[in-house]
């Protein structure tokens, strides 16, 4: 699961974001923040959202489309002038955006659910991650990039955005999908091994390359008795306290209640080094075993709308047009890389287990391997803290974090329409017997095919004229 974008912000309001002088990612100069221009800010985002939604919607593209050129034409990068005055601000809300919409997700997934995923994710995650990082370094070696550069771009690499892939599912009502289970089981688990790898390459960085095992072994525990007693203590008792105040009917109360869950658990996320994502995720886990949890998803699914928006709108903003071509190639040869990675090791990993099928193992290895982001740009902070990276590592990631963001959108749409069109039982053995796949804009069930189109009639034309041949010359009496 992915860190906020935020998180990387919020650490230096007072100072630019990466101080690279004129590199892809800097505020500037520091702007206002009175009330007066927040109030300003917030209507602009608004106001230029809603037209590019507009536009994306007339033209039948995903939302999230229209929510980063939003970005890209409000941000501080765009010419003649930023149109918002504190970019602070933008970050602020997008963490909100964060929490919001990972902990609306987290009510569609009760711990029974996640428990059914818990032990393939784990044999996936820990190959497709490791196997991506190995292959990844490998390939920044040869592009010329330091050791460490290549190794803190290689995690940044082997890690899925959970908040753009989530978004996207959603779009395209997958969200109840077998792979979209798979998916957000998968990057819990990759959580957890990219916070001890990136605790593993600070103390190499740290220690002039040597390993601390007392470092690596307190952050394993952390995590995993952070998650461990949300899901076997707080289920006893959370869901009990959240249905008491349920039967009051006081919407408001309810309300209030679960959002002070929502950003608790992700404040105590936060001060243990994990991602507020986690923390929101988990709280929603727990909020999906009460009886209340369709009141909460409706209440809450509005604020998880407009601030989810904020929150692809802030990685718009980022970016410098200016500094695409220089960095473009190596950016897109990394994402090529990783993409190939992830997608074949997965599906591969996901083809041979007898529970999933053909199809869910293509969607799952299409999801994970898409986008790239928050976690790329946090990991690539970690690495500037301690001195490890130069400076053309976080660039880099941050035209993969755009990227990927717009592809995203067009893979997993492509995903969602792949269906297995199986042949009928008597079709004649001049055929093969295998079942045929084909590409409709049906919906997102496995098990529903639609058969029509060019494609069916064809394979029906062939089918009926392979059937006469049969009958003419090697059925006569």
């Amino acid at each position: 699961m992915s860190f906020p974008l935020s998180y990387i912000m919020l650490q230096q309001l007072s100072v630019p974001l990466v101080s690279f002088g004129g590199q892809l990612f800097s505020h500037g100069s520091t702007s206002p923040s009175s009330p007066d221009f927040l109030v300003q800010d917030f209507a602009v985002i608004m106001i230029v959202a809603a037209i590019m939604l507009i536009i994306t919607h007339r033209l039948k593209q995903p939302m999230v489309i229209g929510y980063i050129l939003a970005g890209m034409i409000i941000g501080p990068y765009t010419p003649p002038f930023s149109l918002i005055q504190n970019v602070n601000s933008l970050n602020t809300f997008a963490e909100l955006g964060i929490i919001m919409l990972l902990f609306v997700i987290g009510t569609e997934f009760p711990i029974a659910k996640l428990r059914s995923v818990g032990r393939i994710s784990i044999v996936v995650a820990i190959p497709e991650s490791i196997g991506t990082l190995v292959i990844v370094f490998f390939v920044a070696q040869t592009l010329g990039f330091s050791t460490f550069d290549s190794l803190f771009l290689a995690l940044a690499m082997s890690i899925t955005s959970t908040v753009v892939t989530v978004r996207v599912l959603e779009e395209l009502d997958m969200i109840k999908d077998k792979s979209t289970v798979l998916i957000l089981g998968i990057t819990i688990v990759e959580d957890i091994i990219a916070i001890t790898t990136l605790g593993i390459f600070q103390s190499l960085a740290t220690n002039a390359g040597q390993v601390s095992i007392l470092q690596v072994s307190i952050a394993i525990g952390i995590v995993a008795a952070f998650i461990g007693s949300i899901l076997l203590l707080g289920s006893r008792y959370v869901p009990k306290i959240i249905d008491k105040i349920g039967k009051t009917e006081d919407y408001a109360l309810i309300l209030i209640v679960i959002l002070g869950l929502a950003f608790g658990l992700s404040f105590a996320a936060k001060e243990l080094g994990l991602s507020v994502a986690t923390g929101a995720f988990l709280a929603g886990v727990l909020v999906a075993e009460s009886k209340s949890a369709n009141v909460a998803r409706v209440i809450t699914t509005p604020l998880r709308d407009m601030f989810a928006a904020i929150f692809f709108i802030s990685i718009g903003a980022l970016i410098d047009l200016s500094h695409i071509p220089m960095l473009i190639v190596p950016a897109m040869l990394l994402i090529l890389t990783s993409f190939a990675s992830k997608f074949l090791i997965i599906t591969a990993i996901l083809a041979g287990a007898k529970r999933y099928g053909g199809i869910t193992a293509l969607r799952t290895g299409l999801g994970m391997a898409s986008a790239r982001g928050e976690l790329s740009l946090v990991v690539a902070k970690a690495g500037q803290d301690v001195g490890a990276i130069g400076s053309s590592v976080f660039p880099i990631l941050g035209i993969v974090t755009i990227v990927t963001a717009f592809m995203t959108s067009y893979v997993i749409k492509f995903g969602s329409k792949i269906r297995i069109v199986p042949q009928r039982p008597s079709t004649p053995s001049l055929l093969p017997s295998s079942s045929s796949f084909a590409f409709t804009p049906s919906s997102s069930s496995e098990t529903r095919t639609k058969r029509s189109g060019f494609g069916y009639k064809l394979i029906m034309l062939i089918r009926s004229k392979a059937h006469d041949i049969k009958n003419k010359y090697f059925n006569k009496a």
